[in-house]
């Protein structure tokens, strides 16, 4: 009787030499078409055709999942094939070769596709909110096993592989298929763990290779390297209760007092875990409500401080994991401390292995010069105009404020996108369709970042620095505005520092600069910045933008730092400046701490926590920051330097401020109050403790019913020299 007959195999499909040469070369734009295992054959003969690349092997071995194995025969140049009976199985390859070890993998072009059908569909409409989860490097199961995804945007190119540690850096066996007309390449790589690094190399339009980071890269190499990295997350978050607060919170009517540092430089040699407990300490310590880090996003050139992107999606490696910044995050909202970060959507650099020509030309970049490079910076512009620019940045934004809980975003530079003529001269910019100088694609695009964060995350707060008077920043979109919360005050900073330069002696005649930002400030919603910007580039310290020798000089930014807490706004002040640094800022060393060692300074110090410690407790001071109601002049007085005002809170609670900017004591001098009776003295800036000279009210003033300048209660004071002074009634408010 005879047995079962093995059955015939099929004549495998021929393959023409340009395709073999294409495969070989890992150019074609779909090797898994022709890559893998394929159906061939029907009825006895139906089974599968299994193809690999595998160059200098001597013999390539498919071992399927069923425990049985496939020859297959070397066709050409590197390219094997052979057949499999039956149903498709998974299988590994075994690649044996002269005087070497054998080699066995699980085969990449056996997958299918890791991008689904509605990813693609949402990014090719440029409305993929979460499309960091899709694009980049994704260490994660495809089929069942495990390994890692890749997947990058380049229309332009006509092959795209994948390099990196996995290969030698050769790209020969991990040519990567093109998805779609929209240009999305993918390859899932079974095996490949977490910490490799890797690029793009891609075949561009003109034919010349160029290796890429990549641009949706979540963890990346530690700079001066520039590989991308496969990272993975594993870090369990601790703030569900921070969280669960803030989506029930008004950050724009709220307080807001803002510790801005840069990360490397604050106590150089943190990590973003050693950062934590000190930064927590000192904080609390300072009582700032947030802290707002200089770019943290990943950035070649370290003296850029951040501003000059090129891995949108990873924070900086120089400080540890994306875990350890979350770590960082986490500890912060724990210890009731909001975080803001700084973001650079306005413009990013030319280096050639990050976003410039991307895929060969100008793909993230606007094409025309006139509208893609900055001149001023030597950076090129995004394309606010493409709808999958739009995506990456628009995604970029959440990704911040829901994979790191970020609390807002500061975005850098925005007057660099409101104007198509910003820092160029005639001729060397495009007008838009209407034939004017605004920048139509960015206010569009602007408006849907910020109309998306609110949506999305309750409770954050989107800031814009923008130094023009550009109208609406923070008006709402549905009303043409650009949706932001809060703007930077670029106006009150220049005229209020011009002013604080000047010798008292003078400053009379200089009046109008400390009082003009009262006129306009409530048609936006302010933030008060003493940035970063203000004490770099032979601009000096706050300290010693002061006249006066080293007394007056505290005193004066004693005196300044209350004018400041009080005014209407939210407020930022650099690090340093809190305790009066004497040198200009440098990325380059840490602070001058050993100053601290000097009482005067610790005196400012101590000042500036009592400012924000009755900051938080007086609604006064910020409840009504938006609106006129929150605000009442006192006394303008330029002939005795003198300004004073009230703050109220909607519940109609009342907060005196009066600032004394000449250098001579003022007094008797009454001031017109809403209420008699007593009133107490819960700041005056030249009191010893601070490192004044103590003179003042005896910690509290009564004030009579005697009407002056229109109010209907009053009393006189002694202002001390170059000082402020907050009052607050003891018991009284407007509603009673």
């Amino acid at each position: 009787m005879a047995g079962p007959t093995t059955p015939a195999s099929p004549e495998l499909p021929a393959l023409d030499a340009e395709l073999i040469a294409s495969l070989v070369a890992a150019t074609h734009p779909r090797p898994h078409d022709w890559l893998g295992q394929h159906p061939v054959g029907s009825g006895t003969t139906a089974g599968f055709v299994i193809r690999a690349v595998r160059p200098l092997a001597k013999a390539v071995t498919a071992m399927r999942a069923d425990g049985t194995s496939v020859t297959l025969e070397h066709v050409t140049d590197g390219l094997w094939q052979g057949y499999a009976a039956g149903e498709g199985e998974a299988y590994q390859l075994t690649a044996t070769y002269d005087n070497g070890p054998s080699w066995t993998a699980d085969d990449p072009y056996r997958f299918v596709p890791s991008v689904g059908e509605v990813d693609l569909y949402l990014w090719a409409e440029g409305r993929h909110e979460q499309i960091w989860k899709v694009l980049g490097a994704h260490y994660r199961p495809h089929e069942g096993v495990a390994g890692t995804s890749f997947s990058v945007w380049a229309p332009h190119a006509r092959a795209v592989r994948l390099i990196g540690d996995l290969n030698s850096w050769s790209g020969l066996g991990h040519a990567m298929r093109r998805l779609d007309d929209n240009g999305v390449w993918e390859l899932f790589v079974p095996g490949l763990t977490p910490g490799s690094a890797y690029k793009f190399e891609i075949l561009t339009a003109s034919g010349e290779w160029a290796k890429r980071a990549d641009p949706m890269a979540r963890y990346t190499e530690v700079p001066p390297k520039t590989a991308s990295v496969v990272g993975q997350t594993l870090y369990e978050w601790h703030d569900s209760t921070w969280l669960a607060q803030r989506a029930t919170h008004d950050p724009h009517n709220s307080a807001m007092s803002v510790y801005e540092l840069h990360i490397g430089s604050w106590r150089p040699g943190l990590g973003y875990r050693e950062l934590a407990d000190q930064l927590i300490e000192y904080v609390h310590e300072l009582g700032f409500t947030h802290v707002e880090f200089l770019p943290v996003a990943e950035h070649p050139y370290g003296p850029s401080w951040g501003y000059q992107v090129t891995g949108y999606y990873a924070p900086t490696s120089r400080f540890g994991h994306p875990d350890d910044f979350k770590y960082l995050v986490d500890r912060l909202h724990q210890a009731s401390i909001g975080v803001l970060v700084d973001w650079v959507p306005a413009h990013f650099p030319k280096d050639e292995w990050a976003l410039a020509k991307f895929d060969g030309q100008a793909l993230y970049e606007h094409a025309d010069p006139r509208m893609g490079e900055h001149p001023d910076w030597g950076t090129l512009v995004f394309d606010f105009g493409q709808s999958q620019v739009r995506n990456f940045l628009v995604a970029n934004a959440l990704y911040w404020l829901e994979e790191f809980h970020v609390d807002g975003l500061r975005v850098d530079a925005v007057a660099s996108m409101l104007y198509l003529d910003y820092s160029r001269k005639d001729g060397e910019w495009v007008p838009n369709e209407f034939g004017g100088r605004e920048n139509l694609r960015a206010i569009s695009f602007l408006q849907e970042v910020t109309a998306t964060a609110y949506k999305r995350n309750p409770g954050i707060v989107m800031i814009a620095e923008e130094s023009t008077s550009w109208p609406g920043v923070t008006g709402a979109t549905g009303g043409n505005g650009l949706g932001f919360g809060l703007k930077w005050n670029m106006g009150w900073m220049h005229d209020s520092l011009q002013y604080m330069h000047e010798n008292p002696m003078w400053r009379a005649s200089h009046h109008n600069d400390i009082t003009f930002s009262f006129l306009y400030a409530f048609s936006e919603n302010f933030l008060l910045p003493i940035s970063h910007d203000e004490v770099v580039h032979g601009k000096g310290s706050l300290l010693n933008k002061m006249p006066g020798d080293q007394w007056q000089k505290l005193a004066n930014v004693r005196a300044f730092l209350s004018f400041m807490w009080a005014h209407p706004g939210k407020q930022l002040l650099f690090m340093g400046s809190e305790f009066g640094q004497p040198s200009e800022w440098s990325e380059q060393r840490g602070l001058d701490w050993w100053i601290l060692d000097q009482p005067a300074h610790q005196g400012l110090s101590r000042q500036v926590a009592q400012l924000n410690r009755v900051y938080r407790e007086n609604p006064a001071l910020w409840e009504q920051d938006n609106v006129e109601a929150g605000f009442e002049w006192l006394a303008n007085d330029p002939e005795n330097n003198v300004v004073a005002f009230l703050r109220w809170s909607a519940s109609g609670e009342a907060l005196a401020a009066i600032v004394n900017f000449g250098g001579n004591p003022v007094g008797p001098y009454r001031i017109g109050l809403p209420f008699a009776g007593r009133w107490d003295e819960v700041i005056n800036t030249d009191a010893v403790e601070f490192g004044g000279s103590g003179v003042g009210n005896y910690g509290s003033v009564v004030a009579s019913e005697e009407a002056w300048n229109g109010h209907p209660a009053s009393v006189e004071l002694t202002l001390p020299p170059l000082a402020g002074l907050w009052l607050r009634p003891a018991q009284v408010s407007r509603a009673s």
